[in-house]
């Protein structure tokens, strides 16, 4: 890897030692590295997901059964309301001591944080101290998730050349899919094996033992990395690097100078995980649960869990040649292309899932994949450019996790809560077309970021032979 050590040209010239050229096995690394703590923060997910209906008769057995799935729903939800909380510690460390640092920290503690729930005693043993339990160690997760996402998109974004930074980062979210894929492949497993019981006595915590190897192998992968070019070339500008590491870092520059961005940044993560959720988190059981509770035949849990492994590993083929897409053509279009489509599709999506038939409910599930992998294929390269290098891990942690807090994990919760007291089924199309339009006013107000360098850091090249295009660019 080559890393600038000048202080740069003239405005609107550069030198070709000012520009970044990350090799290519480094950037291989970088993009594993950044990779498997979304696999991680995902895998507990799609466990904790299709495991919901077992997991409410676990741990809130003394409930009637809606109001189990509720509660189980709102301990999920309750890891959300802290990720704010974990984005204001680790955010303002990353761009303190490093990105490597707090990365390392975040992927071990979510790790530990979903093992946790694996050997957790039941209701029918330890009465409401089980729930209390199950909600900390979700609590842990939720903290820990907090300093993950938005360092992973700094972290790649940082190492990525700026004409391919749209590639690189559709593979945070290959991370995220192979996660959930394996989660709730696995708990589909499990289900097709074991008998109910065996699955409500012991089988339910196979999956959440699992998550503390994978956090091991994200913490070797992690150590290994160096700082990112534009961290480093930070680290080396002594007097800005005083400023940061005074203690005078002020959470309020985020808000205050930096209030587009964070406005800009909410409402793209809002559109984007409010239809990630939707499909991942609340569809499984609006499928198994929901539908059949109003008079429908709804779909089996088994039918119902390779129906979206499918679709999800669809959109494993589609998200990185998406990426490649906005590289191209630039992130805006693709991201208005996915607020319109939920707009226009997103009910339409709701009532395929309504028509109890097989092919249809699998149709209505590759629509909502489809929206969703136009937010999931930009939006990590899309996210850092909004802020600079000083401030890019704290001001993406806080703005992300506050708008994932209120809108992305809370969205089962809402969800059955609306559906159970209207009895309205469309609730989840309603819910996708808000956050659509919510979506598009965002794009509109962010510059196009494509095949720009991210503001704070120097430009950044795939080899010498790009290295040299830019700079006889800036030249010309």
């Amino acid at each position: 890897m080559a890393v600038s050590d000048a202080t740069g040209g003239a405005a609107g010239h550069r030198r070709l030692n000012d520009i970044t050229v990350t090799e290519p096995t480094v950037m291989r690394r970088a993009v594993a590295a950044a990779a498997i703590g979304n696999v991680t923060e995902w895998y507990d997910f799609g466990v904790y997901g299709y495991l919901a209906v077992t997991i409410s008769k676990v741990f809130f057995s003394g409930l009637p059964p809606a109001a189990g799935l509720i509660a189980t729903f709102g301990s999920f939800a309750a890891a959300f309301l802290v990720r704010p909380f974990g984005g204001l510690v680790f955010g303002p460390l990353g761009d303190r001591i490093g990105r490597t640092k707090v990365l390392s920290a975040t992927v071990i503690l979510m790790a530990l944080g979903t093992f946790v729930i694996g050997v957790l005693p039941g209701y029918a043993s330890i009465g409401v101290a089980a729930p209390m339990l199950l909600l900390g160690a979700r609590l842990v997760q939720g903290f820990s998730t907090g300093g993950e996402y938005g360092g992973a998109m700094t972290f790649i974004a940082e190492y990525s050349a700026d004409r391919r930074r749209g590639f690189f980062g559709s593979w945070l979210e290959f991370g995220t899919i192979t996660g959930y894929v394996f989660g709730a492949s696995l708990v589909t497993v499990l289900t097709a094996v074991l008998s109910p019981q065996q699955l409500l006595s012991w089988g339910w915590r196979i999956p959440f033992l699992i998550a503390l190897p994978l956090g091991l192998v994200g913490l070797f992968l992690r150590l290994r990395l160096e700082e990112t070019p534009a961290f480093a070339k930070l680290l080396g500008e002594s007097e800005a690097r005083e400023a940061q590491t005074h203690g005078l870092w002020e959470i309020r520059d985020v808000f205050v100078k930096h209030w587009r961005a964070v406005l800009a940044c909410s409402g793209i993560v809002i559109a984007w995980n409010v239809t990630n959720y939707m499909l991942t988190a609340y569809v499984p059981t609006y499928l198994t649960a929901t539908l059949p509770d109003h008079g429908y035949h709804g779909t089996d849990a088994t039918t119902a869990q390779l129906f979206q492994i499918v679709v999800l590993l669809l959109l494993l083929v589609v998200i990185t040649f998406v990426g490649r897409v906005n590289d191209r053509i630039g992130r805006k279009p693709v991201l208005f292309a996915g607020s319109l489509a939920l707009v226009v599709l997103s009910v339409p999506s709701v009532l395929l899932l309504r028509i109890d038939r097989p092919w249809a409910t699998f149709l209505g599930l590759l629509v909502m994949g489809l929206m969703l992998v136009c937010f999931s294929s930009t939006a990590p390269s899309t996210l850092p450019a909004l802020f600079p290098t000083g401030m890019r891990y704290g001001g993406l942690a806080i703005s992300f996790n506050i708008a994932v807090s209120l809108f992305g994990g809370t969205t089962s919760t809402v969800m059955q809560s609306l559906v159970s007291a209207t009895g309205d089924l469309n609730w989840p199309g309603y819910y996708l077309v808000a956050a659509g339009v919510v979506g598009a006013v965002a794009t509109w107000f962010i510059r196009e970021p494509s095949g720009r360098s991210l503001p704070g850091s120097p430009p950044a090249a795939a080899d010498e032979q790009e290295a040299r295009e830019l700079a006889g660019a800036s030249r010309g």
